[in-house]
């Protein structure tokens, strides 16, 4: 059966989104600048007598650009008699082989780039030979070119080994309030029937799933557990438990769900997908101290070569489910802002919400917004720069994110904000005409037929704030009429929780991946 490359399986899981949610959003490039381009392709170990796995090239660009000819070169001459490289079958390109071991794939079309990458492109299929063995390996260098662009290149390492099957176990479901502790057990099992030498699990877990024990053969980030590794030897038929233990955290939204999601791969799959996302300049995290987490096999029977990789992927996920019992509830409060200036000046306002807490709202596993945000703006100014995640509405109408001149923006917050912080955005307005008191409006939990929202506000009355320009006896906008004070802990959560996703070309959910939101604390 043919299977997707670990790093193309992880991303469709939302694994590499999870992982660079923490990250820094990437750099804007000068407007000066060159524009430069990147491209990468994964790290893949195949089994011996399988279909091989599938695998595409990314390309990357400082700023967003129209690539034109766009041809990717595949060179695997250094793995001639172990692996051939060959098109996907009903793509859009067009791939030919103009000596043994090189694969030319051209793209017809124009293709678009962003600072976030795309991935997908030109899919082909990686697979051992006859005569392949295990430890073969090698690499293939790929090299993009695109017209009036110098061509760059990437090697990744494809290596060959045995086959094996690592299964996961069943789903669990616990129960948890606010601030308590549970532990749920870790099972794999060795569907196969070659003895696994290791196992890597990684983790994808909701805000709200802390550690309660950081491991030594586990890594974390914070209390965010996202990797263990096993090196006890699996033994075909035999299945292997390890128990963990977590709590939930205090600012867990109640009543609720919390989920988490569980993928098991081989030790020489995990190289490849960690390789992914060092390119991204994404860590799984440090080590714990708090002693070794060991697999215990649950009553069964019992080597070792240089690769191993997983036949039967699809068997390798499960799941946890968190039911968060009690009432923890949240107030997003909707925040004004205030300006003055005289005719034909040119003022910005900063607008936007505050979770006042107690729980923290996330929405990241759908990507959807934790809110939908109106700005009403002041009858006697036009806008001249808007942000980027929010377009002007006219009815039933919607115009283009960013769009000047429009009277009401309907805006998509990002999916994610800890209780205490604060989103906010910043219009840029002209006065045209001075009048006293030029009132707008920031209204937040509008009702939408649209994924996300938030509908159980502890203090409704609060989701309205003003805008006023020119405000008469210092009147100002704000949820509380006045001035803002900044205070909490950042999340340094970004707009573009799914960054890697997008580049694996799986980001469909990312409303606003290109938006600039600025978070505070």
């Amino acid at each position: 059966m043919l299977t997707h490359s670990t790093r193309r399986w992880l991303a469709g899981l939302g694994v590499a989104g999870a992982f660079v949610a923490a990250s820094a959003s990437p750099a804007v490039a000068a407007e000066e600048a060159p524009i430069e381009l990147g491209v990468y392709f994964g790290d893949t170990t195949i089994a011996i007598d399988s279909a091989g796995k599938m695998e595409y090239a990314t390309v990357y660009s400082n700023a967003p650009v129209v690539l034109r000819e766009l041809t990717v070169r595949y060179d695997y001459r250094g793995l001639e008699g172990k692996v051939t490289i060959a098109e996907e079958a009903d793509t859009a390109t067009d791939c030919t082989t103009p000596e043994k071991g090189v694969l030319l794939c051209t793209d017809p079309f124009e293709v678009g780039v962003d600072e976030w990458g795309l991935g997908g492109l030109f899919p082909v299929v990686i697979a051992p030979t006859d005569s392949a063995k295990d430890g073969d390996a090698g690499t293939v260098k790929v090299t993009l070119s695109a017209a009036g662009f110098d061509a760059v290149s990437h090697d990744a390492k494809i290596r060959v080994g045995e086959g094996v099957d690592l299964a996961a176990g069943p789903g669990a479901e616990v129960s948890a309030a606010p601030g308590g502790n549970f532990t749920t057990a870790l099972k794999v099992s060795n569907a196969g029937e070659t003895t696994a030498t290791g196992a890597s699990v990684i983790f994808y877990n909701d805000y709200g799933i802390r550690a309660d024990k950081h491991y030594s053969n586990c890594t974390y980030v914070d209390d965010e557990l996202r990797s263990c590794h096993f090196e006890e030897n699996l033994a075909p038929g035999a299945t292997y438990s390890a128990n963990l233990a977590y709590k939930l955290g205090k600012d867990a939204y109640a009543p609720g769900s919390q989920y988490g999601e569980i993928i098991w791969m081989t030790p020489a799959e995990f190289e490849d997908f960690d390789a992914y996302l060092d390119s991204a300049g994404v860590s799984v995290g440090k080590p714990g101290t708090d002693g070794k987490l060991a697999l215990t096999e649950l009553p069964t029977k019992a080597g070792a070569r240089s690769f191993q990789a997983d036949t039967e992927p699809d068997n390798n996920r499960s799941f946890l489910e968190v039911k968060v019992t009690g009432k923890n509830g949240t107030d997003l409060e909707a925040i004004g802002d205030k300006a003055s200036g005289k005719k034909g000046d040119e003022v910005d306002v900063t607008v936007g919400f505050r979770n006042n807490g107690p729980a923290t709202l996330d929405h990241s596993r759908g990507g959807s917004s934790v809110t939908h945000m109106n700005v009403e703006i002041p009858k006697n100014t036009t806008v001249v720069a808007a942000p980027e995640f929010c377009a002007p509405i006219n009815g039933e109408e919607w115009g283009e994110p960013g769009e000047p001149g429009g009277r009401v923006y309907g805006c998509y917050p990002t999916p994610f904000i800890k209780a205490g912080d604060q989103e906010t955005v910043d219009f840029t307005l002209r006065i045209d005409k001075v009048v006293a008191n030029d009132t707008g409006a920031v209204k937040i939990n509008l009702p939408c037929e649209c994924d996300g929202g938030f509908y159980a506000d502890l203090k409704p009355a609060n989701d309205t704030a003003k805008i006023v320009v020119n405000a008469a006896n210092g009147g100002g906008g704000g949820g509380d009429g006045g001035a803002l004070p900044i205070t909490g802990e950042s999340t340094g959560l970004i707009a573009g929780i799914g960054a890697l996703l997008l580049a694996a070309g799986v980001g469909g959910y990312l409303v606003a991946k290109r938006r600039r939101t600025r978070f505070v604390a």
